[in-house]
């Protein structure tokens, strides 16, 4: 009878938490998510998760599970099953998601099927690449006589297609910026020709926020030669409108002042900016 009442009280309750890692600096994570990492007993992360994040799971069993263009360990109907079972032999699950998992990150999917199995679930927000990775970059998505709002768009739906809302966007006077667009860049540019005009500024920021991050600053009539000859690549975010402009000048002036530019604007810290 004691053997019995001292399994039952070593049961785990089986749980979700889908937590966003940020953009790809570990210091952009967030205390809850530190801690939920810390509780865990499984860490199922995706491809565009910063692995140094890891060492705050040291109890936990860590699975790789993909989810990025050109790069699927899992299917999304095979992590959804993998969180229930791991869940439910193990314990407490946490979600690793690049970003914020509710920003094209598939995290309300994975809610919704894990509470159908009586999981208890819970949501640690992140800061999205869409918001960090521009400001990191000192790019201001909006701004007092420039830029009234934004867009955040995917570029490739589910079908692979460039969202309708990318033609929509390229009306307005609003800033862009488009996530998963890399491998459409040139129909997003042929968009904008047709509705807006060719000296419209444009950045494109790979892996911002790490180490690892490139980017260039062009307009829309110049910007393919200038990844071409960059070799930018996924992954990626498309920042477009007029507030860029202000970033290419910044860029201009470091330019001309400093002989390591690069590494000095990368690490500028634009509150100091008046």
């Amino acid at each position: 009878m004691q053997f019995i009442l001292y399994n039952m009280k070593n049961l785990k309750t089986p749980k979700l938490t889908i937590v966003g890692a940020g953009p790809g600096d570990v210091d952009l994570i967030t205390i809850k998510a530190v801690k939920a990492l810390q509780s865990a007993d499984v860490v199922l992360y995706d491809a565009l998760v910063n692995e140094e994040l890891l060492k705050y799971a040291p109890n936990a069993e860590l699975v790789f599970v993909g989810k990025r263009f050109g790069c699927h360990a899992y299917s999304q109907d095979q992590i959804n099953e993998l969180i229930v079972v791991m869940a439910k032999k193990h314990g407490h699950v946490v979600r690793l998601k690049g970003g914020d998992p509710f920003v094209f990150g598939r995290g309300s999917e994975e809610i919704e099927y894990a509470q159908q199995f009586g999981l208890e679930t819970a949501i640690v927000p992140g800061i999205s690449s869409a918001l960090g990775v521009p400001a990191a970059n000192g790019i201001s998505l909006t701004q007092r006589s420039i830029s009234e709002s934004f867009w955040v768009i995917t570029g490739t739906t589910s079908d692979h297609k460039l969202s309708k809302d990318v033609s929509l966007a390229s009306q307005s006077s609003a800033t862009v910026v488009i996530l998963m667009g890399m491998h459409k860049l040139d129909e997003i540019v042929a968009l904008y020709q047709e509705n807006r005009t060719d000296d419209l500024p444009i950045a494109i920021i790979q892996n911002g926020t790490t180490t690892k991050e490139k980017k260039v600053i062009g307009t829309i009539s110049s910007i393919a030669a200038l990844v071409k000859d960059q070799q930018i690549a996924s992954p990626a975010i498309i920042v477009i409108g007029e507030v860029v402009r202000n970033t290419s000048k910044l860029t201009a002036y470091f330019q001309e002042e400093n002989q390591e530019d690069e590494f000095i604007f990368q690490n500028l810290d634009f509150s100091s900016i008046i």
